[in-house]
This record gives C-alpha cells, sequence and structure tokens, in this order.
C-alpha cells in the first residue's frame, strides 16, 4: 500500500481534534486531495468544516473499504467511538491510532484478530511540525504499512520504530510528555533570571529563545550534546559555575530527569492495564 492507494481508496479519521487535525493539514499540504478524506468529529473545528467546501466528506457516509483509519479520539472516547469503524477491520484497512494508553490488546479485542494496527505516540510539536512519533505495529502489519505509517507521520515530524510494545511507556515518558518538561524549564530558567535583576519580558525572552536554539543546535550539530556542552563551557567560567550545581549527582538533573521519567513511565504502565 502506498500514497497513491491511499489516495485511491480514501482515508478514514475518527476524531479529528488538535492531533488529528495537525496530521490532516500536513497530509493535505503535501498534496492528499480532500476529496480522499473522510472527516467523522462531532464539534469539527471551522478548518476542518472549510476543508468540507474544497471536497472533504465530514460526517458522511464512509467509503467502502478505507486504506487507512486514524484513530484519533480522546482514549476516553475510544470504547464510543471504535464500533463506528469496526466494520473495516477485515484485513484491508490499515488502522493508525494516536491515543494514549490503548493497547494493541485492546484493539485486537475491539476490532478482531484480523485487523492491522500501528500504534502511534506522537507529541505535542507535531502542531508545528516538530513533532517525535513512535510507532509499532501488530502483527497483521508488514513493511508496507509500517512505511505508509511512517510516510503520513512524516508529515507532522520525524519518526521512529519501537522493537516491543512495552517500549511506548519509555516513549510516553521521554517524549510524549517531555515538551511539559522543557516548558518549566523555560518558566524556571526565567524566574532564575528575574531573581537576578532582569525583568519578565526579558528574562522569558531569553529563557524561551535560548532553549529553543539550543534544541535546534542539538538537533543539527554533526557533535552529540554532550560534546555541545563541552564546547560551550571553559574550565573555571561561568557555564563551568552553573554546570556544577545543574550536574551534581544527588540533586541535579540526572537524579532529577531519571526520577521524574520514571514517575511517567510508571503511570503510564498503570494507565494502560
Amino acid at each position: 500500500m502506498n500514497m497513491d492507494d491511499l489516495a485511491a481508496r480514501g482515508m478514514v479519521l475518527l476524531g479529528c481534534g488538535k492531533m488529528g487535525g495537525a496530521m490532516l493539514q500536513g497530509w493535505l499540504s503535501g498534496g492528499l486531495p480532500a476529496a480522499s478524506v473522510w472527516v467523522v468529529d462531532p464539534h469539527p473545528s471551522d478548518w476542518v468544516e472549510a476543508q468540507a467546501e474544497d471536497g472533504l466528506h465530514l460526517n458522511t457516509a464512509l467509503p467502502e473499504s478505507p486504506a487507512v483509519v486514524l484513530l484519533a479520539v480522546k482514549p476516553q472516547m475510544m470504547d464510543a467511538a471504535l464500533p463506528q469503524v469496526a466494520a473495516f477491520a477485515d484485513g484491508r484497512t490499515i488502522f493508525l491510532s494516536v491515543a494514549a494508553g490503548k493497547t494493541l490488546d485492546y484493539f485486537a479485542a475491539g476490532l478482531g484478530e484480523a485487523a492491522p494496527v500501528i500504534r502511534a505516540m506522537p507529541n505535542t510539536p507535531a502542531a508545528i511540525g516538530r513533532g517525535m512519533t513512535a510507532i509499532i505495529g501488530n502483527e497483521k502489519v508488514d513493511e508496507a504499512g509500517l512505511a505508509l505509517a511512517e510516510s503520513l507521520l512524516s508529515a507532522v515530524g520525524q519518526t521512529v520504530r519501537l522493537e516491543t510494545e512495552d517500549q511506548m511507556d519509555a516513549v510516553t515518558a521521554v517524549s510524549g510528555s517531555g515538551p511539559a518538561y522543557v516548558f518549566h524549564l523555560i518558566e524556571t530558567l526565567a524566574a532564575a533570571g528575574e531573581a537576578q535583576g532582569l525583568s519578565p519580558e526579558i528574562a522569558m525572552k531569553l529563557a524561551k529563545a535560548t532553549v529553543g536554539g539550543a534544541g535546534q543546535l542539538a538537533e543539527d550539530a554533526a557533535e552529540d550534546p554532550a560534546q555541545l556542552r563541552v564546547n560551550v563551557t571553559s574550565p573555571g567560567g561561568t557555564t563551568a559555575a552553573a554546570l556544577e550545581v545543574l550536574m551534581d549527582a544527588e540533586t541535579g538533573f540526572p537524579a532529577l530527569l531519571t526520577r521524574a521519567v520514571a514517575a511517567a513511565a510508571d503511570r503510564s504502565r498503570e494507565l494502560g492495564k
């Protein structure tokens, strides 16, 4: 299955909120015809309604055998929503879920064993095309199916394939919840700047640009982050003084982030039961 097949057979979006909408925007911008998309959403955004004027099918009868069904409703709504697309679970349609905590076993129970299901964990920077999404498929998904999912998800950022589904809890803790850790870093860095005499406006502008710029540099540079850190740390200088605090084995980032990520992963495992 490829993008041409998807355009010909159609795609169904079950739910089109922020994440589904971000993906749809990427696909339409990439050339997927609006007429190849069916959206099922009781409360569509104004933007989705505007796409219906260009041929997108909104809350209408679904195609006979779509290439892909994107499951993008909130996890707590999945039980009620899944029956709307269960008729496509005959092996010909790939189900791509971005619902947190909903396992492959959950979908096997709800759709049957024949359905190819890919579970994906994107994060919120997908809304600006800078997402990080991890995927894992059940035994019914072949290489072509995984490649198609990667192609679709590339519209909102980068992807990685997991080796086992239990790794999804760690992904949730690192990249799924991770943007919130970075936002809090920006908050606290700005507050620390205020404590040193900067105005709130200047401190926040410095903190946002510093974290954003350093993140981009870390992605683009050939060196790994450890080397980038060394590059900007003069012995006995100001950065070294700060890193002595941040890199403390007991009270610094190493211990703090290990505990934070472990707490998030443990909670993910609890919610998945």
